[in-house]
């Protein structure tokens, strides 16, 4: 295959106030036409600065400073361009750009424009750099929205962003980076947000339209995962230099650079062995002071007893329809966000809730923190041996109640004041319930410091100051303030690197034993639950589908919502590739669909099942054996 891009010796600096920065280093690859090249590597390693060199995109205190990076147009059959030496202004600079190159940003609601129907931004692009009327752009724009999977393209077309979820929204992106049939596509990340399901989805999507347009890809990801799935050959990449590139089976079966193989026993995997840990690139070195082990968590009473027992916990929402800006709205009918849903959390032990977005995870966590109000259920919570109604109290009989039961949030970011310093962040609870003087309260901060691995030197920083992981760690500090019982950890990891993850992961595994805390534990991600999880709940459509030990629920899968899950999750290993046929079409989410004796009949939904040992299975007859193989 003919070199359709070479990056040769790319070297590019950024000038900033506190001086010259070199972002990427004597970096060097080649993509070849049709092929996959991946570029690896933690945030911050140079990654996605090498692909706005690529596209012209850096900014303006950025330059580059060495190197060139040579595209042969194959529109122009052996003309070869240097891309590092064009005006990112000019007009050969700008036709490249969305026709020739294109760019999948991680980010799809950022990087569309909420002003704008999705029709009209990929029409854009064709009328920008091919000679079409607007009536050939839109039947162009539809057609590559039929191609993308969209439902309905037409009525799409006219859809702004925020009426998309977040795989349509991906969707929308690939068509508008693919509409002028461009010879390479950067995808940047272009799977990090979205679900498991959706992300096997995205993936296939992009190979197989990669098949249909003949077209070369540079994938730029941290998951080492889609990179065994997707990759032909790997750039593994740090602190703006390439550490090791080669194939992708050479990469994962001889990794050579420490570098690599420290990623690689970073991330979590289904055959770890009993009490295995995953090992980060930087351990974190924490400690629990006095005042944090004088704690009543530790008290010891009967671990059989449930901290915490959801009954019959149901939530609805309107569906509203928007006839016009200032006019009426029409009423379509309810939409449950959990539907009969019940639960118990022995003390001292981690349940982990998976499941997509919208199936309800997150509005069950806020009903269980009373933020939101069920339409029905109970919430019994055992304090101490005291069973109280959660549902029952008040906001100030609540109270007390908020001490015992704390959350850790997805987005460490936007869940701290950034006008507030670590030391007022942490603090702030103990104030608010009035624990201890300002002695105490100075002395306590710094120890919540030391237990989560971090500095109290930092305690007069501001959280933009710290990176992902470290914004994290002070998110579980403030959980752990008011030295809870049971902490709700909503996709916690989500959105760190991998090794940042597994010191998290790391992290929280410690503290449930050091301190005596149970986990509620929500995410999408099975690998991550199946290494902090004891037991694991798997939700979808507002009900729980399936309940079983961990051990259980990944040697034998029961129903096709959990076998799907299981089977969209990308190893780290191309002899073990992705089943796409296993997520049956995007339709595994929908109840409707899934084949007797899980669909429901009717309006009647299956009943969840014991299939012995505590495996329970939304079903109305328990599946033979063959079943279940099937």
């Amino acid at each position: 295959m003919s070199t359709l891009l070479d990056v040769r010796n790319l070297g590019v600096r950024f000038h900033t106030q506190s001086g010259a920065i070199d972002a990427v280093s004597d970096v060097s690859f080649k993509i070849s036409a049709g092929s996959t090249l991946a570029i690896v590597g933690e945030s911050g390693s140079g990654k996605s600065v090498t692909a706005q060199a690529i596209m012209g995109l850096l900014p303006r205190v950025a330059e580059i400073t060495a190197g060139e990076i040579l595209f042969a147009d194959p529109a122009e059959k052996g003309k070869v361009m240097n891309i590092a030496a064009l005006d990112p202004e000019s007009s050969d600079m700008q036709q490249i750009r969305g026709g020739q190159i294109s760019i999948i940003f991680q980010e799809p609601m950022t990087s569309l424009s909420p002003l704008h129907t999705i029709g009209d931004q990929i029409s854009e692009t064709l009328l920008l750099h091919q000679n079409t009327s607007k009536q050939e752009a839109k039947a162009l724009s539809i057609d590559m929205l039929e191609r993308v999977g969209f439902p309905e393209p037409a009525r799409s077309f006219d859809s702004y962003p925020f009426e998309l979820s977040g795989g349509l929204r991906q969707r929308a992106m690939i068509s508008m980076a693919l509409v002028c049939r461009p010879a390479l596509l950067i995808a940047d990340e272009p799977s990090t947000a979205l679900d498991v399901t959706i992300q096997a989805q995205i993936l296939k999507l992009i190979k197989d339209l990669q098949q249909d347009l003949k077209m070369a890809v540079l994938l730029i990801t941290h998951d080492l995962g889609v990179v065994a799935n997707m990759a032909d050959e790997v750039v593994v990449i740090y602190h703006g230099r390439v550490m090791e590139s080669g194939s992708t089976r050479d990469i994962f079966a001889n990794p050579e650079h420490p570098y690599l193989k420290a990623l690689l026993k970073a991330i979590p995997h289904f055959n770890m062995k009993e009490g295995e840990r995953l090992v980060p690139l930087r351990e974190i070195d924490h400690q629990a002071g006095n005042l944090l082990r004088n704690t009543d968590a530790a008290d010891q009473v009967d671990d059989d007893v449930p901290i915490l027992s959801v009954r019959n916990i149901s939530k609805s929402y309107l569906n509203r329809s928007d006839k016009s800006l200032l006019g009426s709205s029409e009423t379509l009918g309810p939409i449950r966000a959990v539907d009969d849903v019940s639960f118990e959390i022995r003390r001292g032990e981690c349940l982990g809730l998976v499941g997509e977005s919208g199936c309800g995870k997150t509005t069950l966590s806020k009903i269980i923190m009373r933020s939101v109000d069920p339409d029905n259920g109970e919430i019994i919570f055992n304090d101490r041996g005291n069973n109280t109604d959660l549902l029952d109290l008040g906001d100030q009989e609540m109270i007390p109640f908020r001490q015992k039961i704390q959350y850790i949030f997805q987005d460490p970011f936007g869940s701290l004041n950034p006008r507030m310093t670590v030391h007022e962040l942490l603090s702030e609870p103990l104030i608010i319930h009035r624990i201890g003087d300002a002695n105490y309260r100075s002395e306590f901060v710094q120890e919540l410091m030391n237990l989560v691995g971090l500095n109290p030197r930092w305690l007069n920083r501001y959280p933009h100051s710290f990176s992902g992981g470290q914004r994290q760690r002070v998110g579980i500090a403030r959980s752990l303030a008011l030295k809870p019982r049971l902490v709700i950890c909503d996709e916690p990891v989500s959105a760190l690197d991998v090794s940042v993850q597994a010191q998290i992961l790391n992290l929280l595994k410690d503290l449930q034993e050091e301190l005596g805390l149970t986990y509620l534990f929500i995410s999408h991600n099975l690998a991550v639950v199946d290494y902090i999880a004891e037991r694991i709940a798997v939700m979808c459509a507002g009900r729980l589908v399936e309940v079983a030990r961990r051990e259980d629920l990944f040697r034998n899968p029961l129903h096709p919502y959990t076998r799907a899950l299981v089977s969209a999750i990308p190893y780290a290993d191309p002899d073990h590739p992705l089943d796409f046929d296993a997520l049956m079409e995007g339709q595994a989410s929908i109840p409707e669909h899934w084949p007797d004796p899980f669909a429901p009949r009717g309006d009647i939904a299956a009943p969840l099942l014991d299939t012995g040992s505590g495996h329970l299975i939304r079903a109305f007859d328990l599946p033979s054996s063959n079943e279940v193989i099937a």
